[in-house]
């Protein structure tokens, strides 16, 4: 460290930033501590202002899955600039829409695939939950089933399916009453009853911001079979998820379930904005008219975007990231498992999303200060805030991971209470 972070220059940006930058939105104002404020990032290492570098085990909220600044997607957003760097949303489409399109329909677990593209996650749940909604219309069905906890964005149509109720407080008066909330990993009865009159049942297959929780094993096939018995369409929320976070391509392939409706973002776009979701056809099929579209945005599957979604996938798949996050997933869980269990802290995950599971969001913030002081960046989840997330890049350096882990187990150790050992590798 060349300053204890944040340094006196993310210090000042932050001031800066508060007297500009409308509150809620920004979380830096006066009454919060100040943020370290980022100047550039590659791979797994971010170097903010002040100089200082730190090993990223955010991933950026997961979108930079393939690491920061990926050569093969900046090289495609160059090229892609020097064609077109802005279409004509839903009015005209161009090459790049097309051969994304393609990829997404081929590697979506969903039968009968079409895909529609959204700017961020929040609005692809919006236009899967309108989707659902529109085709239930017809046969008298408008309840969404959703669970807690779960998060799936904090606009309007999704904050009303999102569970933290401190997101939802001052919005209640406009968002849909007709909401059935459900404990995560509930006793499928619960749902049975449920389903009656339900339009759609929204579910993580992974819950993770909020936690990072693992459903029961078979709850999620067997939520699946029920809610295909019964005609309701089953949305699966892999915006935080996809695209081999959890060791495979998508969280539902670890139960085998195809759902009718599948949400996806934060990674796809390799650090660019653009989210999609891919259904059956014969859900999709209710957007079709004439006239103006339904649902759309002026910089739907925006040209650079999609280029570099596309060398994201390409990187992915050819790289076998899913079996490298598995085997990050097992060198978290051989590192922290025993040191989480010796001070009474609870490790959960899969893959490369995990979670230690702290007494109190005090000590989530002692933990990720600590180890924000030693170089390593981390985020506390859940709706206490007491849930340590570890989402590094998949393409994160053995000795990067090495040296996180020795860090967080020590740093651990260290705001418990408990002895530390010296050593930790430097990022």
């Amino acid at each position: 460290m060349i300053e204890a972070p944040p340094g006196p220059k993310s210090r000042e940006l932050c001031a800066q930033l508060a007297r500009v930058e409308a509150p809620g939105a920004n979380t830096l104002g006066a009454h919060d501590e100040p943020a370290v404020v980022w100047a550039e990032a590659l791979g797994a290492n971010v170097v903010d202002v002040d100089g200082n570098r730190y090993v990223d085990l955010t991933a950026g909220f997961g979108v930079a899955a393939i690491g920061h600044r990926p050569a093969a997607v900046v090289a495609a957003i160059a090229l892609q600039a020097g064609r077109l760097v802005h279409g004509l949303g839903d009015v005209a489409a161009h090459s790049a829409r097309i051969e994304l399109a393609h990829r997404l329909a081929a590697l979506a677990p969903v039968d009968s695939p079409r895909v529609q593209f959204a700017i961020s996650g929040a609005e692809a749940v919006e236009f899967a939950l309108k989707t659902a909604i529109a085709f239930g219309r017809g046969r008298g069905r408008k309840k969404l089933v959703t669970f807690d906890p779960g998060y799936h964005g904090l606009t309007l149509g999704a904050l009303a399916v999102t569970s933290r109720a401190e997101f939802r407080a001052p919005f209640l008066d406009h968002l849909s009453p007709h909401v059935a909330r459900l404990p995560f990993g509930c006793d499928l009865t619960l749902v049975e009853e449920a389903l009656g009159d339900a339009a759609a049942v929204v579910v993580e297959p992974l819950v993770g911001r909020e936690g990072v929780l693992l459903p029961p094993p078979g709850w999620l096939a067997a939520l699946a079979a029920r809610a295909r018995s019964n005609g309701v369409p089953l949305i699966a929320d892999e915006i935080f998820t996809g695209f081999a976070r959890t060791g495979l391509r998508f969280a539902v392939d670890h139960d085998g379930v195809r759902p009718d409706l599948l949400c996806c973002g934060k990674a796809l776009g390799g650090g660019l904005p653009i989210a999609a979701v891919v259904g059956r056809s014969e859900l999709m099929e209710i957007w079709r008219r004439s006239g103006e579209a339904l649902h759309t945005a002026t910089f739907l599957a925006h040209p650079l975007a999609c280029a570099a979604a596309l060398a994201t996938v390409d990187e992915i798949e050819t790289r076998d990231l899913a079996g490298r996050a598995r085997e990050i997933g097992a060198r978290v869980e051989s590192r922290l498992s025993r040191t989480a269990a010796e001070h009474g802290v609870t490790l959960r995950g899969r893959g490369a999303l995990w979670g230690l599971e702290l007494p109190d969001s005090l000590v989530a913030k002692r933990l990720i200060a600590t180890l924000r002081a030693r170089g390593y960046l981390l985020l506390a989840g859940g709706a206490q805030g007491r849930v340590a997330q570890i989402v590094p890049p998949l393409t994160i350096a053995w000795e990067q991971l090495a040296g996180a882990l020795d860090a967080t187990a020590e740093s651990l150790a260290e705001v418990l209470g408990g002895p530390t050992r010296s050593g930790a590798h430097a990022p």
